[in-house]
């Protein structure tokens, strides 16, 4: 044993002590300016060296000379350069790519390719656009691509959607941060940024519109956005940011704005590097201050029905008939619907938005080559405004994403977890209808108010009949009286305590510790079998592990749990010389719910001209979306209804109780019902239905996983300075997954013409939101066309337009929303020099967006027109490796909005300080 461990020392020792060779250089550009940055790297070998602020680098390997470098750069064409001795010198010159079109992508077909060479439409944001970005943030200046919607919920949440149908719930679009899926597990749903990926960390950003199923399975239905970080062992040393400005809107004045940020990296050797980042980002958010009541244009706080838009607790209503009350004849006095006094959202929200992300990493090459061992660490803390069903407080909230990968050029295993922790999130809807009812029950308060609308309007006391309006508003402020004003002890004491208690019958605390277990591996058989064809293969596997302790989902007795995996393979072929690509795709999924699903793909590329400058391409497949978590297992009384989930062992574990009317108590002989959810399948009337008139009864199929066949073509060119890009698509849908709002009456059966009908009449229903299939026809078909070109030498203009449409008859299915919330016609256009002259740069960006219906379960309504402009200069100073930026977004002031609620997006200016490496 002593022998082995002195052989084994001496061995070590031989190792550590083996001759070094250095090399050093410098890397530029074809105007002689540093490019920072430049990946300087062993041909065959996965040892390099990145090049600093002013373009210079210093390599240091065990490898002894002759051996080649290869120089990268994104934007530039690659170079190389003969080592022979060591100590040499050298000096490197990249040309900058002549399109963006030669720049590559490794999303389309999860290998490396051009973007010219792409078999799908794909968006790319790199390190040049990053820096030259004049939005507040990369993430923001994602909106500037073509086919590209965002939807601004929140100063720090903004949702990345393309091809239609999105919510601020999008569970139909996908974000993969370094191959992890950023999907809160509980919300289903990508929470823009507000726990991804700090900018200094950023090595490029890509977006597949359209369905990518066949290779990234259930959740890649409607589009992908990948997030790459810069790797430790290219990328080192110290980098930050300082970035601050103020928020100027209308209902929240100016505000100060603040966003931070440092990166630390380094190489030990060339087997070990760690990275970490931290960034913060913290401002006031958008107020939302609508009074609009989209249930009766025009009403104001004066109409006894009133439930406006960003007023919460003015939900909790009642048909009030004044003379039967009374006893007095019909029609004497009347009835009318009142609805409770409520509170502006700004009372109840936190509008203190703030993002705290932090990331951490260790990166281990045990032989020095491309085998690579990787433990990487994201925790993300924020605050936002989320609006779903209602608009959510997201307090503290708090993301992590911890993964181990093993990687080579050739394959990749890794394994990662996500949880989420809800912190002190809350509902501010349900806050202010437990407020109202921790002062004065409904009961009551709805019992005062028509006391003393009854008598104001007979003179009990008086002599003097008053009028309807000012009985209403004699009647609502004695039943106000003693209500808790924002701002008092009162007020502040019953929302603590209610904003901390998580049964929605008395509090709006959310709470959701739910995560999920992932797995996935990759294999490129490329390099064996590359004189037939490439060939991949790949699988995953998925563990969802639900717990809200009841509060969101079905899970009072404990946490739900549920699997899913699948596999993939694809085959890929270059014909005729090289000028026409095959790519033919398949993969198995599978949910212990559903049946399994293939999802195939097959695409062709051909290149045509006689210096290969134009491209054609058209791909075909299928892609299907597995119902999300929420789709099968939720529980919750959002308070205009009931969400109850439809995985078949859900249907009964939701169980309500509901208080009968006088009426329905005479009738049934008792008080108050229990309520299992499989009723709002089995037994309900269709809200449309009752709403014109003629209650008819319906039966919900429980929830089917969506189906879609996806066509698309399209044509690249690069003629001479001027780079096109065009495609159009068509997609045709099957078993649409869609929400039905029904209407459970609390006794009788629907459909019996008799009992139900009474409990309508009687008000004793409840509405319930269903997880269904749609059985209607839907289509959606659209077109982008980009164009960029250089002018006045060196002068950078690009311009698009996006067309997005649906074919769906709403007449033939009025109970059905698409949610389809796209403009059918988008503009988009920018215009800058990274060089007008020396260290000096600008851009512009343009946006407008048409009208367009937007329809979700918060409120649907139509979102007008607008124009957008954002600008920035920025101003290079090599000598401290510094870049200042002075930029703003929305600098026309134009207030808009990009969903129905929200608060309105007034504009951001801000200056910035970035330091690299």
């Amino acid at each position: 044993m002593m022998k082995k461990i002195i052989f084994l020392s001496f061995l070590m020792f031989g190792i550590l002590g083996y001759s070094q060779t250095i090399v050093k250089g410098s890397v530029v550009d074809q105007n002689n300016e540093p490019i920072p940055g430049a990946n300087v790297v062993i041909e065959g070998k996965a040892i390099g060296t990145v090049s600093d602020f002013d373009g210079n680098f210093t390599l240091d390997t065990s490898e002894e000379p002759p051996f080649q470098l290869r120089i990268t750069s994104i934007g530039y064409s690659d170079a190389q350069a003969e080592i022979t001795t060591n100590g040499q010198v050298v000096s490197i010159v990249l040309n900058e790519a002549q399109t963006i079109l030669d720049e590559i992508v490794i999303s389309a077909s999860r290998t490396p390719e051009r973007i010219f060479e792409s078999p799908v439409s794909v968006e790319r944001f790199g390190l040049k656009e990053i820096k030259n970005t004049s939005a507040a943030s990369f993430y923001g200046g994602l909106e500037n691509l073509k086919g590209v919607d965002v939807n601004t919920n929140s100063l720090t949440f903004q949702s990345i959607n393309t091809r239609g149908f999105a919510t601020f719930a999008n569970t139909r679009f996908m974000q993969l941060v370094d191959g992890m899926d950023n999907t809160a597990p509980g919300l289903n749903f990508v929470l823009g940024n507000l726990v991804g990926m700090s900018e200094l960390e950023v090595q490029s950003v890509e977006i597949l519109p359209g369905a990518s199923s066949a290779l990234y399975g259930a959740g890649a239905f409607n589009g992908i956005l990948f997030m790459r970080s810069k790797n430790p062992f290219d990328y080192q040393g110290i980098s930050a940011y300082a970035k601050t400005g103020i928020t100027s809107q209308a209902a929240a004045g100016d505000n100060n704005y603040y966003d931070f940020g440092i990166r630390v990296a380094h190489a030990f050797s060339d087997k070990l590097a760690v990275k970490a980042n931290l960034s913060f980002l913290k401002g006031e958010d958008w107020h939302a201050n609508s009074t609009a009541d989209l249930n009766n244009p025009g009403a104001t706080r004066v109409n006894p029905a009133y439930d406006g838009i960003n007023i919460y607790g003015d939900e909790v209503g009642t048909l009030l008939n004044f003379d039967a009350a009374a006893g007095l004849p019909s029609g004497t006095v009347g009835s009318a619907f009142v609805t409770r006094t409520g509170y502006d959202e700004a009372d109840l929200a936190n509008y203190n938005a703030e993002s705290v992300k932090t990331d951490f990493s260790v990166h281990y090459k045990p032989f020095a080559d491309d085998l690579e061992i990787v433990y990487n660490g994201r925790v993300g803390r924020g605050n936002t405004i989320y609006q779903g069903a209602n608009r959510y407080s997201i307090k503290n909230f708090i993301m992590q994403q911890h993964k181990l990968e093993i990687r080579n050029d050739n394959f990749f295993l890794r394994g990662y977890i996500t949880t989420e922790g809800s912190g002190d999130s809350y509902d501010t809807r349900f806050a202010a209808i437990n407020i109202n009812r921790a002062w004065k029950s409904d009961t009551d308060w709805f019992t005062q108010y028509a006391q003393t609308y009854i008598g104001a309007r007979l003179g009990v006391g008086t002599g003097v009949q008053l009028d309807e309006a000012t009985a209403h508003a004699a009647a609502r402020q004695v039943a106000d009286g003693g209500r808790f004003i924002p701002g008092t002890s009162e007020f502040k004491s019953a929302f603590n305590r209610i904003t901390s208690d998580g049964n929605l019958t008395t509090g709006a605390k959310f709470i959701d510790n739910t995560k999920f277990r992932h797995a996935d591996a990759n294999y490129n058989f490329s390099h064996i079998t590359k004189d037939v064809a490439d060939i991949q293969v790949g699988g995953s596997f998925r563990e969802y592990e639900l717990n809200s302790n009841g509060t969101i989902f079905t899970d009072v007795d404990g946490p739900i749990m549920y699997k899913e995996y699948g596999a993939y393979m694809q085959v890929q072929k270059k014909l005729m010389d090289e000028r026409l690509k095959l790519t033919g795709s398949v993969r198995y999924d599978k949910n212990e719910f559903f049946d399994g699903f293939l999802s195939p793909r097959f695409s062709a590329v051909y290149t045509a001209g006689e210096n290969r400058n134009q491209n054609f391409r058209a791909s075909v497949q299928q892609g299907f979306r597995n119902p999300t978590t929420q789709d099968l297992f939720i529980g919750l009384d959002a308070g205009a209804a009931i969400l109850v989930g439809s995985a078949p062992n859900n249907l009964d574990r939701d169980i309500r109780t509901f208080n009968l009317s006088q009426s329905g108590a005479a009738l049934t002989g008792q008080s108050s019902v229990n309520i299992v959810g499989r009723a709002a399948y089995e037994n309900a009337f269709s809200l449309n239905s009752v709403q014109t008139g003629a209650p008819t009864a319906v039966n919900v199929p429980i929830v089917q996983p969506e189906e879609i066949t996806a066509f698309e073509a399209g044509y690249r060119a690069k003629l001479g300075k001027v780079v096109i890009d065009l495609s159009g698509y068509y997609n045709k849908y099957k078993n649409f997954i869609s929400n039905q709002t029904v209407l459970v009456p609390l006794y009788g059966t629907a459909g019996d013409n008799a009992l139900s009908l009474l409990a309508l009449q009687n008000g004793d229903f409840k509405a319930y939101q269903t997880y269904t299939n749609s059985a209607a026809d839907i289509n959606s078909y659209g077109a982008t066309i980009g164009v960029d070109t250089k002018i006045f030498g060196n002068f950078d203009l690009g311009a698009n337009y996006t067309y997005s449409d649906l074919d769906f008859d709403q007449n033939a299915y009025p109970d059905f929303r698409t949610n389809f919330n796209t403009p059918k016609h988008k503009v988009k256009a920018s215009f800058g020099n990274t060089e007008l002259f020396e260290n000096f740069g600008f851009n512009v960006n343009y946006r407008w967006s048409d009208t367009y219906e937007w329809q979700a379960s918060f409120a649907d309504g139509d979102v007008p027109a607008y124009t957008v402009l954002d600008a920035q200069v920025n101003y290079a100073v090599p000598s401290i490796k510094s870049i200042f930026k002075v930029g703003g977004s929305n600098l026309l002031g134009d207030e808009y909005f990009t969903a129905i609620g929200t608060g309105n997006i007034g504009s951001i200016y801000y200056v910035s300080w970035t330091i690299n490496p």
